[in-house]
């Protein structure tokens, strides 16, 4: 049991670190196609200094990326040597192309920010193309190896193993298609709001008569108002529909994983019109609901359309197969208080700008944005541990447990060995972000901007 906790916390830290740094290496290059876009279109230069301003950070967080990712596969095999035995056949298909999405993107990436001077702006848009879908590929094929641990299929069981293994049916498993679209729109909107939060930042220091508006690069803060309004025009659009495809995914648990639903939204007891609780705390001894706000029938509405419908509770289960409520529904709760907390400062943002208010020289508005900035990583970090949480004890849903997946060894001084890696990753890269353009070394550096 105590291996199984060492495992499991290794591979939660390094998903964690994995998570923020993959956001901004699939949202990066959304805005970077939107800017070039608009450059090419309208003509107008700041966008394409804006665009070239990012690709110092952007190839920083690719890399780092990158560097997380292979620990990440070393770790799978290492740590859970069982499991990946078993479902190698099914999840080593979208790995594979994942690895071939990475290289495609690596090679794009080299190429835009290398012909800056050399390409034609057309050329340098067309790069951007290539980058944008590769990147966000990427996550979809490994989110297809998630979706196929919450789902599995495309194998005959056969005793401890699998037959008639098809690998295509595996990779286009059912919970794939929810998983993809809400993970990567979360993504986007994750590093949206986290770049409009650094603009908002700048802008406000500037108030303060902080940083020199002459300080050349990405500092400029000539381009801290378009890089806060095309940030915040992608991260407001995608936010809205976050709420379409959250019920999407909600509607699916429901339907396929009703445990998982019933410690999402504290349900203790099989219940017909089941309420929505907000907050709130379970007391196991008691099976009450403590400190919870409670709307009737809300969650028999939402999760079947049908505000009478039967909710199975976690009485519906066996002790041993049921998840724990009160770690999944705080984090769940955590994940769509972060959607409220994002949605306002846009929504605020964009109606003063549509009646011609100056957005930005507005302080409490930078203030709302600052704020709401981090989160959409909070919101992703949370909603990836719901499902991990929710899906417990399975490491495979109704197929494989996670102690018959672990590996028989020690592993504590990996996990030691591990965090301290990641730990120097993360203070290396915030040193490279936080640094000088001029001391950094940007490949940009010849662009006179």
């Amino acid at each position: 049991m105590e291996n199984l906790l060492f495992a499991r916390t290794l591979m939660g830290i390094s998903l964690g670190f994995h998570i923020v740094y993959v956001a901004f290496g699939i949202g990066f290059p959304l805005l970077l196609l939107v800017s070039e876009l608009l450059a090419l279109k309208t003509g107008n230069e700041q966008y394409h200094r804006l665009a070239r301003s990012w690709t110092r950070p952007m190839t920083m967080l690719f890399a780092i990326g990158a560097v997380s990712g292979t620990i990440l596969s070393f770790e799978l095999g290492l740590l859970w040597p069982r499991f990946m035995g078993f479902s190698g056949q099914m999840i080593g298909l979208p790995f594979w192309l994942e690895g071939f999405a990475f290289f495609t993107e690596a090679i794009f990436i080299g190429l835009y920010i290398y012909g800056g001077n050399r390409l034609s702006r057309r050329a340098l848009l067309l790069c951007t193309v290539p980058i944008t879908i590769a990147s966000a590929a990427s996550a979809i094929f490994v989110i297809s190896a998630n979706g196929w641990m919450n789902s599995p299929g495309g194998f005959t069981p056969a005793g401890l193993g699998a037959a008639d293994v098809r690998p295509w049916r595996a990779l286009a498993n059912k919970a794939w298609a929810h998983e993809a679209i809400h993970g990567a729109l979360a993504t986007y909107v994750a590093a949206s709001f986290a770049i409009a939060g650094v603009y908002a930042l700048r802008l406000l220091r500037k108030g303060r008569g902080g940083m020199s508006p002459d300080r050349p690069g990405p500092t400029n803060f000539n381009l801290s108002r378009p890089g806060l309004s095309l940030s915040l025009a992608v991260g407001g659009l995608l936010v809205p529909l976050m709420l379409v495809t959250g019920d999407y995914s909600a509607t699916w648990v429901a339907r396929q994983q009703p445990a998982k639903l019933a410690a999402m939204e504290i349900v203790p007891r099989t219940t017909r019109g089941a309420p929505m609780v907000i907050g709130g705390w379970l007391d196991e001894t008691t099976g009450q609901i403590r400190y919870g706000l409670q709307v009737p029938k809300l969650l028999s509405l939402l999760a079947f359309h049908d505000p009478d419908a039967r909710v199975l509770g976690l009485d519906a289960f066996p002790p041993a197969l049921r998840p724990d409520a009160n770690k999944v529904h705080p984090l769940f709760d955590l994940m769509v208080f972060s959607f409220f907390v994002m949605l306002a400062p846009s929504v605020w943002f964009w109606i003063a700008r549509w009646r011609k208010k100056d957005v930005f020289a507005s302080r409490p508005l930078l203030a709302s944005i600052v704020i709401a900035s981090p989160f959409g990583l909070v919101a992703q970090e949370a909603g990836w541990m719901v499902t991990e949480f929710g899906r417990q004890p399975w490491i495979a849903y109704q197929v494989m447990n996670v102690s018959n997946g672990v590996t028989p060894r020690s592993v504590e001084w990996v996990l030691v060995l591990f965090v301290l890696v990641y730990a120097a990753l993360t203070a290396g890269l915030l040193k490279l972000l936080l640094a000088p353009e001029a001391k950094a070394g940007a490949p940009d550096e010849e662009e006179k901007y």
